[in-house]
């Protein structure tokens, strides 16, 4: 199993933090570091900012050497996909080839009201959806020298998108949610991995058979779909360690109380607990088909927890 840190950029993470977050994980051997896609911050809003998600990444390419970076996702109603098609290339090119482009319907209606976003209903932003990612995927493709596509939300005329990607046959595309029907239908046509969001190990491997027999249904290898997961995580060296991360993300989260409840009260998803635990842990969404997870870092500055990841989780993950 492969380990990335996903990190909510909307809650304030300043510039400086994005850099020392990029140099931890490349420095402790993460493989990459993954950023949400919003303009608003969820928990405060007033005094919470965020700074563009493909403007950072496309900036941490420049400063970073093997450290893969991408969304967890992109809102489809954010931009247009020859835009989105294009700016990915753009940080293919300035990384070296390591970007990747997860992609979503968009659903914080708050921050589409804010910035002036349209916010249609969820059918219609599923449409959209998936006409983008035909669109980009389509923009992409080295045997396509024009797209020409006449859809109910876009319509694009022999473009020539170039430069090609540097990535061959592109960067990798991430779908996630739940794995509903038309969910699964696209990812198996378009994506090369699904992303499955805080869920425990079983609905893991029940949505992993749905995608898998959806894929060779496509006539795709279903050796070369990869599953992954993003999910919560507190993390101590020892119990008196774990105790205090716990009071950090309490804070972070303006709540009080005893840490060892607040601990026992996190989701099931959630991964917690010293490394031996988080690696039991991983094992058990390992046994589910989970090849990669990204471990939401929720009080992003504190980096001496990415040290601990990177010195006793990713090499021992690595063997799972």
């Amino acid at each position: 199993m492969r380990v990335a840190l996903m990190v909510e950029g909307q809650e304030d993470v300043t510039w400086p933090q994005w850099v020392d977050l990029a140099m931890a994980c490349e420095e402790h051997g993460l493989e990459g570091l993954f950023r949400s896609d919003h303009y608003l911050s969820f928990d405060n809003p007033e005094k919470r900012g965020s700074l563009d998600a493909w403007a950072t990444i496309s900036a941490l390419a420049s400063r970073t050497t093997r450290l893969r970076l991408g969304t967890l996702v992109s809102p489809v109603t954010f931009r247009h996909p020859a835009e989105l098609a294009k700016v990915v290339v753009t940080a293919d090119h300035a990384s070296s080839g390591r970007v990747e482009l997860g992609m979503g319907a968009g659903w914080f209606e708050p921050e589409h009201v804010a910035f002036g976003f349209p916010f249609p209903s969820s059918g219609d932003r599923f449409e959209r959806l998936e006409e983008q990612v035909e669109i980009v995927h389509r923009l992409w493709d080295r045997d396509e020298d024009a797209v020409t596509f006449h859809g109910r939300h876009y319509r694009l005329e022999a473009c020539r998108s170039l430069p090609r990607p540097l990535q061959d046959p592109h960067p990798p595309l991430i779908l996630g949610g739940s794995a509903g029907v038309r969910a699964t239908r696209l990812a198996a046509r378009y994506a090369d991995e699904y992303n499955m969001n805080f869920v425990d190990p079983s609905e893991c491997a029940r949505a992993r058979d749905r995608l898998l027999s959806a894929v060779e249904h496509e006539g795709r290898d279903p050796a070369e779909f990869r599953m992954s997961l993003m999910t919560g995580f507190v993390m101590g060296a020892d119990e008196s360690d774990l105790e205090q991360r716990a009071r950090q993300l309490m804070e972070r989260r303006s709540e009080s109380g005893d840490p060892a409840a607040f601990l026992d009260g996190l989701a099931s998803p959630w991964i917690k607990g010293t490394p031996e635990r988080v690696l039991a842990r991983l094992s058990e969404y390992r046994a589910a088909g989970i090849d990669r997870v990204m471990l939401q870092h929720n009080v992003h500055e504190d980096l001496e927890t990415v040290a601990l990841i990177g010195g006793e989780v990713v090499s021992e993950a690595a063997d799972l």
